[in-house]
C-alpha cells in the first residue's frame, strides 16, 4: 500500500515495535523445524555368574572420527559422502552411549571383578581401548554397519596383549531415522556379543 497524503500516519513510537514483533515473529518461524527423535542402545542382558571373578577392566571412551563425535546418524553414500541422517539423534554423544553400552554389557556378562571408566579411579588389570571405524548406514548395500578396533593393554606395563576388529552388517529396509536406528542398534548387539566373549576368555 503506498502512503499519500490523506492516509493515516502512524505514531512515531509504533514503528519500532511493529518491526520488533515482526523480526520475533519471523525467527520463530524460522526456529520451528521439528524435534528430531532420540534413539538409544541397548546393552546385552544379563547372564549368571560362571567361575570366579578375577579380573578388572577400565573401559575407555572410543575414539573416532570427527562425524563420530557428534550425537547424529551418519549416512554414507555410494560415492564416499558422509551426512547426517534427519529426523534422528542417538541419546548422547556417540562415543559416550557406546562407552556406557560396553561397561553395562560386560558388567551383565558377570564374568569380571570390576567394570569402571578411567574417570572412577578404580585400580585395573587391564584397559579396554576402542576405535569407532564405522558406525553408519550404507545407502548403497542398505546396511546398518559397525566397525570397531578393540585394544587390550596391560595397566602395569601399559603393553598391548591383544587386539581385534570386530565388524558387523544388518540389511536396512529404508534410509530413514527408525530403521537406521534399529538396524546400528542389533549391528551393535552383534558386535558386543563378540567383544564381550573375547574379553572374558582374555583377548
Amino acid at each position: 500500500m503506498r502512503l499519500t497524503a490523506s492516509s493515516p500516519r502512524l505514531a512515531p513510537g509504533l514503528v519500532p515495535g511493529l518491526l520488533a514483533a515482526g523480526l520475533a515473529l519471523l525467527l520463530g518461524a524460522c526456529g520451528s523445524g521439528a524435534v528430531p527423535t532420540t534413539f538409544d542402545l541397548t546393552a546385552l542382558p544379563g547372564a549368571a555368574r560362571s567361575g570366579a571373578a578375577r579380573r578388572s577392566i577400565v573401559v575407555a571412551e572410543p575414539v573416532g572420527l570427527q562425524p563420530f563425535e557428534a550425537d547424529r546418524i551418519i549416512v554414507r553414500e555410494p560415492g564416499g559422502a558422509v551426512s547426517y541422517l534427519g529426523g534422528g539423534q542417538w541419546a548422547d554423544r556417540l562415543p559416550r552411549l557406546v562407552q556406557t553400552r560396553v561397561i553395562q554389557s560386560l558388567e551383565n556378562a558377570n564374568r569380571l571383578k570390576s567394570v569402571s571408566r578411567p574417570g572412577d579411579k578404580v585400580a585395573a588389570d587391564t584397559i579396554l581401548i576402542t576405535e569407532l571405524r564405522a558406525f553408519d548406514i550404507n545407502a548403497g548395500t542398505r546396511e546398518a554397519v559397525v566397525d570397531l578396533s578393540a585394544k587390550l593393554v596391560q595397566e602395569s606395563s601399559g603393553t598391548v596383549v591383544a587386539a581385534k576388529v570386530f565388524q558387523a552388517r544388518v540389511p536396512v529396509a529404508a534410509v530413514n531415522a527408525p530403521v537406521a536406528a534399529n538396524g546400528l542398534d542389533r549391528a551393535l548387539s552383534l558386535v558386543l556379543a563378540d567383544l564381550v566373549r573375547w574379553i572374558n576368555a582374555g583377548g
